[in-house]
């Protein structure tokens, strides 16, 4: 959802399809239980300490802004949550994955585990919520799922599938599993391709997005 403009406070929510079935019940199983808040469309070197009419129009073109309108997908409009972290942290957390980039040969499997470095605190964690994965290209994997989160959004978005477009994908889990597509005819002549996975922590909404590459063997 998103506020609709500055001057009242007017909220803009458009429901997911689950969020329809609930409401639709007229029982009060639809309830708000979580939120989170993003300022994806702000940018703040608008912010001018040299106005000409003092500190209180500092601000005066980002409070005038346009916002977003509400949409329903996390992966694509709410990229920088905001988020509260414990009094005196020095360092954003940031999320690593053990390495800069995958390379996967044609068939082969792999497991991610990503964690969190510098949050509450400590020097790496694993977040109680988990992670979202996003491929940017679903096709290159045969297998591509989040373990260890069981809930009825991770069950819902790992059991998606692709329709053999080049399509996004987002699975949740403290772990993603992936396999390297046995398709030949996704290669043409190249010998490989490549797309991009983008991890976001779901607790301290830190990401990070690493180049994935499949190689086909000479031989096939």
């Amino acid at each position: 959802m998103g506020y609709l403009n500055n001057s009242v406070v007017t909220v803009d929510a458009i429901l997911t399809k689950k969020g329809r079935e609930l409401l639709a019940r007229g029982d009060g199983s639809f309830k708000i239980t979580q939120f989170a808040l993003a300022d994806d469309e702000v940018d703040y070197t608008l912010y001018n300490t040299n106005h000409p009419s003092g500190s209180a129009y500092y601000g005066e073109a980002i409070e005038n802004m346009p916002v977003l309108e509400a949409f329903p997908d996390e992966t694509q409009a709410m990229k920088y949550k905001l988020l509260t972290l414990p009094r005196g942290t020095a360092r954003l957390p940031v999320l690593s994955v053990g390495t800069t980039s995958l390379s996967l040969r044609q068939g082969a499997s792999n497991e991610v585990r990503p964690q969190t470095l510098n949050y509450l605190g400590q020097g790496a964690v694993y977040e109680p919520g988990g992670y979202t994965a996003t491929v940017a290209d679903v096709r290159l994997f045969s297998n591509f799922v989040g373990i260890g989160i069981n809930t009825e959004e991770a069950d819902r978005l790992n059991a998606t599938t692709s329709l053999g477009t080049n399509v996004s994908k987002t699975v949740i889990g403290t772990n993603i599993s992936l396999t390297a597509t046995a398709v030949n005819t996704l290669f043409g002549s190249r010998t490989q391709l490549s797309t991009t996975i983008t991890f976001i922590g779901r607790d301290s909404g830190a990401r990070i997005t690493i180049p994935v590459t499949v190689t086909k063997p000479s031989n096939n």
